[in-house]
């Protein structure tokens, strides 16, 4: 590759892009309410944020000095990401309250991106997140699911315009943060009606001597507070 092709690859992935019309981050924002309200499309929809949820286990394992054995993503949009090291201390319970934090974090930090105007970067770190977490899926399920997750981010950011990338990145921004906020709810619910025994809140409340409940209000506060800044960058108030 020639160096002018090489400059214009970097000014298109690291330059900025148009901001886009406030109309299309309102409707981008109820494209994605809509994919997490209904249970029907939340089921579908779900799997998503699984990705998300895992992975963050996943990295968090390996930023601390743990061994990552594999990453499983189930039909159910449940998941299982297996590491190895110590099974006490901070970097176990880093790592299993990554869970529950990571969607919101994410969609946190494609915020601060878009309102910065970088769409074809959020793009492209998504799409090289995902290709990174496929190397450690272990079922065909979940590496179906990252595929296809990451073909639709290659594919919207290398094919098509800035019109469709805006729309496509804030719907995913505005999906991670507020698909972020609601399995803290289901945990809560399973929880209260005597499941969900070894969620990532009863784990930590292990690791740490402390009610789960506190795990609980930190996964609520972390998904809500992720939205409530998230949002605001999104809208630009």
């Amino acid at each position: 590759m020639d160096p002018a092709s090489l400059g214009d690859l970097w000014d298109r992935v690291f330059g900025s892009q148009p901001a886009p019309d406030q109309w299309l981050v309102i409707v981008t924002a109820a494209v994605a309410l809509v994919a997490v309200v209904p249970h029907a499309l939340w089921r579908l929809s779900r799997n998503a944020i699984t990705i998300a949820h895992e992975g963050g286990h996943g990295l968090i394992a390996l930023v601390t000095g743990r061994r990552l054995d594999g990453i499983r993503l189930h039909s159910d949009t449940s998941g299982l990401t297996v590491s190895r090291g110590r099974p006490t201390g901070i970097g176990m319970i880093l790592t299993a309250a990554a869970g529950y934090t990571a969607p919101p974090l994410l969609g946190l930090g494609g915020a601060w991106l878009l309102s910065a105007h970088r769409i074809t970067l959020l793009l492209w770190l998504a799409t090289a997140l995902l290709l990174a977490m496929l190397v450690m899926i272990r079922n065909a399920y979940g590496a179906l699911t990252v595929v296809l997750t990451g073909a639709a981010f290659l594919l919207i950011s290398w094919l098509t315009g800035p019109e469709v990338q805006s729309a496509f990145a804030y719907t995913a921004v505005w999906f991670l943060l507020l698909g972020g906020v609601r399995p803290a709810f289901e945990l809560q619910s399973k929880r209260g009606r005597g499941g969900a025994g070894d969620s990532d809140a009863d784990q930590l409340g292990r690791l740490t001597h402390t009610p789960p409940l506190v795990w609980l209000l930190f996964f609520h506060a972390v998904s809500l507070c992720s939205l409530i800044g998230g949002g605001r960058w999104l809208l630009d108030v």
